[in-house]
């Protein structure tokens, strides 16, 4: 591994979210019920016999690596994308804006309920075991929301990001944000995200909001064969 964040499940796991682990020194992967993400410690034979050893039956695992993902004889691909992973240039100041509040467990199910709406990647109830989110309500109605996913030493990855249909093209998702990465900066972490390759437009808003990109990443759902 030459970066953090080339591996950046499995410096995750070792590291920050150490405490959330499954697995043993060759893979890991977080609890399912919080997000289906595993990755292995190298190429290794005895790290790809573990990783092959984390699911079960049936059970999708996401990989997310800047290299060619190996993937175990037992594990069988279900789907791959590319992926770029785009770092923070600079710390974005800190903001306040009174329509951002912070979500707790009690919102939990109204940030799944948008998640899956508008599918900004792998959401579940327990998301908020990873990081702090935020989000912005209209009349009762979460209509926005982002927050922290994967966290290493000296990284934290701002995620969740999704807007309402009816409430986009107002600069709730820009707001948002530029709130969640002044909330990182001033931790002293630097911010990272992961977006799909395909989706020009939404890296093009990155860019302008002072991210670039740092690498092209591979992402492979793998289960374990039948």
């Amino acid at each position: 591994m030459k970066h953090i964040l080339d591996r950046p499940i499995w410096s995750a796991l070792e590291t920050a979210h150490a405490d959330l682990a499954e697995g043993n020194e060759n893979a890991r992967r977080y609890p399912p019920s919080i997000v289906p993400f595993a990755a292995s410690a190298d190429d290794a034979p005895e790290s790809l016999d573990a990783l092959e050893e984390l699911p079960a039956p049936e059970e999708s695992m996401i990989l997310v690596e800047a290299g060619p993902i190996a993937i175990p004889p037992g594990l069988a691909i279900v789907t791959e994308a590319s992926v770029v992973q785009m770092v923070a240039e600079r710390p974005h100041e800190r903001i306040s804006d009174p329509r951002i509040e912070p979500l707790t467990e009690t919102d939990a199910a109204d940030m799944l309920a948008l998640a899956t709406l508008t599918k900004p990647g792998p959401f579940t109830l327990r998301a908020q075991s990873l990081g702090s989110f935020w989000g912005i309500r209209s009349e009762g109605r979460l209509v926005a929301m982002a927050g922290q996913r994967m966290r290493q030493t000296g990284f934290a990855e701002l995620s969740g990001l999704c807007t309402h249909p009816d409430f986009q093209g107002r600069g709730l998702g820009t707001r948002l944000f530029r709130f969640v990465a002044g909330e990182i900066a001033s931790t002293g972490d630097t911010a990272y995200l992961h977006a799909y390759a395909a989706n020009t437009s939404a890296i093009s808003l990155y860019e302008t909001q002072g991210f670039a990109l740092r690498s092209e990443m591979n992402m492979r759902v793998v289960k374990r064969r039948s």
